[in-house]
């Protein structure tokens, strides 16, 4: 278990313009989620470990246990999630469940918001994600995790003191000069949430989630590093609900097994002297298998297979004394196979494919002391939409700065662009048992965007800061599900069906206030607010789901006891439209996390929790309450470490 505290604006990070900067210097405004943070606030998943940024919506995904990130009001489907740079395969829709990701190998996780397309490419129109892995260290290591605890009455099994969550963790490393290896494992259970356990319905679904990743490093000189990882990850899901049946509701239910395997080796050669390159090969395999049943058997096995292949590669060098230039390629492959009952849902042939070649530079100009400028492109090419460019311009001005206190001035413009991908051409979203199915769309036409950022900063002796942000997007062609009122008049069964579909033009703006000072090693608070308003240019209504206020506050600090520290994240959110044209609404709720940790030694922590204490809990009778499916959960763990511990 590591010990040490990095201030926050010491960080280091790469997302916004592929060059290691600290926070408080990049041009491009990121966000760090550190390694401190995940483990003192006990996060099993990068779903937990998001939770406090400020700005993020976390949303329920539509008829599954998982969430999804939503950034600036635009969803989760323009929120492009990454590992080490790397794209994931969206698990279900067109956005990644981001609790399915478990944070044993995680160093940090950094969030940039606004249209990065030109740095990334398709589907950063929102903001980007990037959770960068942990290298391993020279040495041999290991670590041990194990936590459970208790919704109370709200326990499936109907007994309060039950252990109804569960987690078990493991690391072990090994690392000589120049190679290394690690291997980590996750196994995460929950039997769910049930308010009536003597009832069938269950509105928290049961949950296993394995996770297994092997890590290679081979370090050959001074400068140069390549790895190379091995993934599998597999979750098994049963949801208990009751069907709709004239004068007699049937107990039904539906299985979903999803597996991941997930391949990449990536290169990164930094020497003193000449050029720096950076390479990557990924491929990933993802299989959905989803069957429903009633008293009387099962109906509707669906199987669908999505892989993703991608060879990248771009060089970093200074042509001149006061410029860095970046030139890039990405090569991509995606492929779609669906069968329902053994029969395929999308061609004769079973599959549908499509590939892209994108073309990428960055020239970052270092004008003078106070002036930084970054500008980039990205070309694209798509097998089935042709050609697009990105441009991007982001810059940095130093309106005042000494020893002690920096005031800066931040801002960008890019342009995003986003292909709809295959789930949402051609697969289909089968809820039926909730009411509705989302059908893909064929005709569907690229989303393209206008991200406008402007930020006033102040830091004072690195430990304090203040940031004032404020966005504009301008959205068109945005990609909706709305409903396809032809197909849902011809059922019979009051299945309401959705498709995709293109809206002509939608807006969204707003401002960020963030603030953090870290008053002295151990304490330390921080605090944002985020107004956002949303319109759709169509109708002129807003656009639902998105809270035109939301706040957080993070406070850390230490106990007079040797080894012990307690922590207290608070969230809030407005009342947010969840039908324009009812004008109904999802109520406002505030919940408060309380953590406490103590060390003993160097490799032994006892660590106690409870989330949400205030108990804030949407209700489930109310279709348009899309508050906290959770109440208030109590758990406790401990932490074993040996060696360097990783």
């Amino acid at each position: 278990m590591p010990s040490g505290e990095t201030l926050y604006l010491d960080e280091i990070v790469v997302t916004g313009t592929r060059n290691p900067r600290k926070v408080s210097d990049t041009p491009v405004r990121t966000e760090v989620v550190s390694w401190e943070e995940i483990r003192n606030t006990h996060s099993r998943t990068v779903k937990d470990a998001l939770q406090n940024v400020p700005g993020l919506l976390l949303r329920q995904i539509h008829g599954k246990a998982g969430y999804e990130v939503w950034m600036q009001g635009l969803n989760a489907d323009r929120v492009l999630v990454l590992i080490d740079g790397l794209p994931l395969t969206a698990t279900t829709g067109s956005s990644v469940d981001v609790t399915q990701l478990d944070t044993l190998d995680i160093e940090r996780i950094e969030v940039v918001k606004g249209a990065v397309s030109a740095q990334y490419g398709s589907s950063a129109m929102g903001g980007v994600i990037n959770i960068i892995t942990r290298p391993i260290s020279e040495g041999a290591g290991g670590e041990f995790t194990v936590d459970g605890g208790t919704y109370g009455d709200q326990n499936p099994s109907g007994e309060s003191l039950d252990f109804s969550r569960r987690n078990g963790q493991a690391s072990l490393s090994v690392g000589g000069e120049t190679m290394r290896w690690r291997l980590t494992a996750s196994q995460r259970e929950t039997d769910g949430i049930d308010p009536e356990p003597e009832t069938w319905a269950r509105p928290g679904d049961a949950v296993e989630r394995t996770n297994i990743a092997n890590r290679l490093e081979w370090l050959p000189a001074d400068g140069h590093r390549i790895y190379a990882q091995l993934g599998y990850f597999r979750e098994d899901a049963e949801s208990h609900y009751l069907l709709a049946n004239p004068g007699n509701p049937l107990n039904a239910g539906k299985n979903e097994i999803v597996e991941r395997l997930r391949g990449d080796v990536i290169g990164q050669h930094t020497p003193v002297d000449g050029p720096a390159w950076h390479w990557s090969l990924l491929h990933e395999n993802l299989e959905n298998i989803t069957d429903k049943y009633i008293p009387t058997g099962r109906f509707d096995l669906r199987d669908s297979t999505h892989t993703l292949s991608r060879a990248s590669g771009w060089t970093q060098f200074e042509p001149f004394a006061t410029h860095q230039l970046q030139l890039g390629v990405d090569l991509n492959h995606n492929s779609l196979e669906q069968y329902k009952d053994g029969n395929t849902e999308l061609t004769e042939d079973g599959d549908i494919t499509r590939n892209g070649k994108e073309i990428w530079f960055q020239n970052t100009w270092f004008a003078g002391d106070d002036w930084e400028w970054v500008v980039g492109m990205r070309y694209q090419n798509d097998s089935d939409f042709g050609s697009h460019t990105a441009p991007k311009i982001n810059a940095r001005y130093d309106l005042f700065n000494t020893t002690s206190t920096n005031v800066y001035l931040r801002g960008g413009w890019g342009m995003g662009y986003r292909v709809p991908n295959l789930k949402e051409r051609h697969y289909v979203f089968d809820h039926s048992q909730l009411g509705y199915i989302v059908n893909g769309n064929p005709t569907l036409e690229p989303e393209e965007s206008d991200s406008y950022q402007l930020g006033l900063g102040i830091t004072f002796t690195n430990k304090a800061w203040l940031e004032v942000n404020g966005f504009y997007n301008d959205v068109n062609q945005l990609i909706q599900t709305e409903l396809d009122t032809e197909a849902t008049a011809s059922r019979n069964d009051g299945v309401q069906i959705f498709r995709y579909a293109n809206v002509e033009r939608a807006r969204t703006q707003g401002a960020e206030l963030t603030a953090g000072w870290q008053i002295q090693p151990g304490w330390k608070i921080s605090a944002g607010y985020t107004y956002l308003d949303t319109k759709d240019l169509d109708t002129d209504e807003r656009l639902t789901r998105r809270p035109r206020h939301q706040g957080q506050l993070s406070i850390d600090g230490t106990v007079p006891l040797p080894g012990m520290s307690w922590l207290a994240r608070v969230r809030s959110q407005s009342d947010e439209v969840v039908d324009a044209e009812t004008d109904a609404t999802s109520p406002a709720f505030t919940t408060l996390d309380l953590k406490l940790n103590q060390d003993i030694g160097q490799h032994l922590r006892l660590f106690t929790g409870i989330n949400n204490v205030t108990d804030a809990q949407r209700n489930f009778n109310d279709a348009s309450d899309f508050g906290p499916v959770s109440g208030r959960f109590i758990y406790v763990g401990l932490t074993l470490g040996f060696g360097n511990n990783l």
